[in-house]
């Protein structure tokens, strides 16, 4: 089912079953942020996607989450 969304233009936006995000504030030094920019660049992600990412990469290695 597609809904309306004024905030980006009109553009039917798909509602789907995964779980809702919730947005963070997260603050990075600049040059951090470059590198990751860049990095996400080469992986074809988003930002916020590659961070994602990294992070469950992270939690599993470390043995923990739900692997999803």
């Amino acid at each position: 089912m597609a809904r309306q969304d004024s905030a980006a233009g009109g553009e039917a936006q798909e509602e789907s079953d995964a779980p809702a995000r919730r947005p963070f504030l997260l603050r990075l030094p600049p040059e951090l942020l470059a590198e990751l920019r860049s990095w996400a660049n080469q992986d074809l992600r988003s930002l916020n996607g590659h961070i994602e990412f990294l992070l469950r990469e992270a939690v599993r290695k470390r043995g923990g989450g739900s692997g999803s």
